[in-house]
């Protein structure tokens, strides 16, 4: 019998206003299909309210995932703000790249979602463009629409990196809707994976057991190929 319990793995929190039962109100909550991909490759996932002092919890954590979100203040990275960029809270912003910092240090896997891979690469003193219609010329990698629609893109992984050993031959598809994106990459990060248009889609840090940030909203379609390589990691740690 295989008496080793399961790797807990981290999830961090997205405040939202919500109306339940005629009332309302703001909740802490999670994307459940993070929760049920973690779950499924036999972790215990665990939602984290991101509050100051979170990164405290990481000693009971073999795992963590950072999820997309709201923009990031870009005074963090050295800039004004551009009148398209939409801060939701600094207090958010210093949580999680204290949380981020200290998983980096601890070689707690990590898995950054879109937003979260950009938190990454600020905190490892990498710069973002702000909006980046200005770049490439279109909204290909957030359409315009009535919903919430996705750009659709195919990766150039370079070769031998962790990007490439979690998808092999069969390189996704990528779901975007983004955007800001990398500009200068951090220290100690290596950008693996891009888009035809150049835009960074991977970023991974070297010499780390594993942290991958990965631009695209992983977790809005049935891939579940990343979740299952963060729970590979923590079950090695």
């Amino acid at each position: 019998m295989n008496s080793a319990k399961p790797p807990v793995v981290g999830i961090t929190a997205r405040t939202v206003p919500v109306t339940l039962q005629g009332t309302d109100m703001v909740v802490s909550l999670s994307l459940q299909s993070h929760v049920d991909f973690l779950a499924a490759a036999g972790c215990v996932p665990v939602v984290l309210p991101v509050r100051p002092g979170v990164e405290q919890l990481l000693g009971n954590l073999q795992g963590l995932l950072v999820p997309g979100g709201p923009d990031l203040d870009p005074a963090l990275y050295g800039q004004e703000r551009h009148p398209l960029t939409r801060v939701a809270s600094t207090e958010l912003d210093r949580a999680e790249l204290a949380l981020i910092g200290a998983a980096l240090a601890a070689e707690l896997p990590l898995l950054a979602i879109c937003r979260g891979m950009q938190l990454l690469n600020v905190r490892c003193g990498g710069t973002l463009h702000q909006h980046l219609p200005e770049v490439t010329g279109n909204d290909g990698h957030r359409p315009q629409g009535a919903g919430f629609e996705f750009g659709r893109h195919v990766l150039d992984l370079e070769a031998g990196s962790r990007i490439a050993q979690v998808f092999g031959d069969d390189t996704p598809k990528t779901a975007c809707h983004h955007h800001q994106a990398v500009d200068r990459v951090g220290q100690g990060l290596s950008a693996t994976a891009r888009t035809p248009d150049g835009v960074v889609e991977v970023v991974e840090a070297r010499g780390h057991p594993f942290a991958v940030g990965v631009q695209w909203e992983a977790g809005q379609t049935e891939d579940d190929r990343l979740h299952r390589a963060l729970a590979d990691a923590a079950r090695r740690r």
